[in-house]
């Protein structure tokens, strides 16, 4: 095959990718599109040179039949499409990142704005969309076309690290972008009350209630903190009405679903409800590949597939997990040592001693009987009634996952009960949480709890 008749297949090879990065997420499209090319046509054949064995089994796997519809819009008669791993030295994908980070200055990406507390670095466009947040991407996406109409209020729960506060500033941020005169605020609850607090500390409420009068989009995080806050639930109640009679748009984000925040008022709750409720669950493998690949890119640094394959596969609880796990890899690679499963398992190791340390099983059932809102004595003596039965279980099973305590010592602890009963309890909870959602979800919100305090 001639030069040109290869610079012409690479110029519709082109057109394909354009168009393939229309239906795709454009982490997906940089993630496993970047750097491919065609290096041969025979015949009824087709060759795509790509840049690592790992794309190439990925593109084989997940991607050849929308690869194959577009080709065939160019290329009717091809029935084969295959791939092969291309030696020459290629641009990496982490250089199109260095140029983007590159363009604009550290300062700006990690500045935050006074005006709307939001962070620039936060946009759609380094957002990792997966099966876990499609439709909170989805939701997000809409409110940014048309805010105030689609989907108001927008709330979005889910577990520590998975990426609520990156979606919540990223609608911030891309409103912004298209109309750069609304007035956008985004805060964290906890900033929320503070505020307040101060407020009226200093006889000053109605300057503190003017402060959103002018607002178009409101954004608030981690509203699960409202939780016995009489007056904060107060004053946000006011504030929503007021904002959502002007068709203002307002997104909130928690740990759990309105359902499960205790300790609020009822008409709050059902505005929390009355837009659309969704949640982001823990990625994926695909994804949690495509978020490392993502991380390192913004880095400006290089690992080989096999090792981030390697951390995809153990790190599956969220995102903040797997940078961190990320980052102690790179500082293990820069002294020069060869990442394998084994020093992977030793990574780990570390990293969670240092991450999680053991926790007392005073605190373990502190959460639980707050959570539950339960007094204490009631898990530990021996009642059987119905309502402390399931949170009883749970706080043995806590005690065993997280307080690694024998089941006899769970047993002695909890009323002097036999150490079949304590088994029998864990075992019970760790099959109803795979088999039902929400009580998965009930456990992992007492686990970070707990865990993160």
């Amino acid at each position: 095959m001639s030069e040109m008749e290869l610079k012409e297949l690479n110029k519709i090879w082109q057109e394909i990718l354009n168009s393939i990065e229309l239906e795709v997420s454009k982490p997906t499209f940089k993630t496993w599109f970047v750097n491919t090319n065609i290096v041969e046509r025979k015949g009824e054949k087709i060759i795509i040179g790509v840049p690592s064995n790992f794309v190439k089994e990925w593109l084989k796997k997940k991607f050849l039949n929308l690869i194959t519809k577009h080709i065939k819009k160019f290329f009717q008669d091809v029935k084969t499409i295959d791939f092969v791993v291309v030696n020459k030295p290629i641009i990496s994908i982490s250089h199109i990142y260095k140029k983007e980070i590159q363009s604009s200055s550290k300062l700006e990406i990690f500045q935050i704005d006074p005006k709307t507390n939001l962070n620039k670095k936060y946009r759609f466009s380094n957002f990792v969309v997966g099966s876990n947040n499609e439709l909170a991407f989805a939701a997000a996406e809409g409110i940014v076309k048309n805010p105030g109409e689609k989907y108001n209020p927008l709330f979005v729960y889910g577990g520590v690290g998975l990426g609520k506060t990156h979606l919540l500033q990223a609608i911030g941020n891309e409103i912004l972008e298209k109309n750069k005169n609304l007035n956008v605020k985004y805060l964290t609850c906890d900033r929320f009350i503070s505020e307040l607090v101060n407020y009226i500390k200093n006889q000053q409420i109605e300057e503190f209630k003017l402060k959103f009068k002018d607002l178009d989009i409101l954004i608030i995080d981690d509203v699960h903190f409202l939780s016995q806050k009489d007056r904060a639930q107060t004053e946000l109640f006011h504030i929503f009405n007021f904002l959502y009679d002007r068709g203002k748009q307002i997104v909130f984000s928690s740990d759990r679903p309105p359902v499960l925040i205790n300790d609020i008022e009822e008409r709050l709750r059902s505005r929390f409800e009355g837009g659309l409720v969704v949640d982001i669950t823990p990625p994926d493998y695909e994804t949690r590949l495509a978020i490392l690949k993502m991380k390192l890119s913004e880095k400006g640094e290089y690992l080989p597939d096999e090792v981030l394959s390697l951390i995809a596969e153990k790190v599956q609880k969220n995102v903040r997990e797997l940078e961190g796990v990320l980052n102690k890899v790179l500082i293990y690679a820069s002294k020069k040592q060869q990442i394998n499963k084994e020093i992977l398992d030793k990574i780990l190791k570390e990293y969670y001693q240092d991450t999680y340390k053991l926790v007392s099983p005073s605190r373990i059932l502190n959460i639980v009987a707050s959570f539950y809102e339960i007094n204490q004595k009631y898990l530990l003596e021996p009642t059987r009634k119905k309502e402390y039965v399931k949170p009883r279980q749970i706080l043995m099973y806590l005690l065993r996952e997280l307080a690694n305590l024998s089941y006899p010592a769970i047993g002695e602890k909890i009323g002097g009960r036999d150490h079949t009963t304590v088994m029998y309890a864990c075992e019970k909870i760790k099959k109803d949480i795979q088999r039902n959602q929400d009580l998965a979800r009930e456990v992992e919100i007492l686990k970070e709890k707990i865990l993160n305090g």
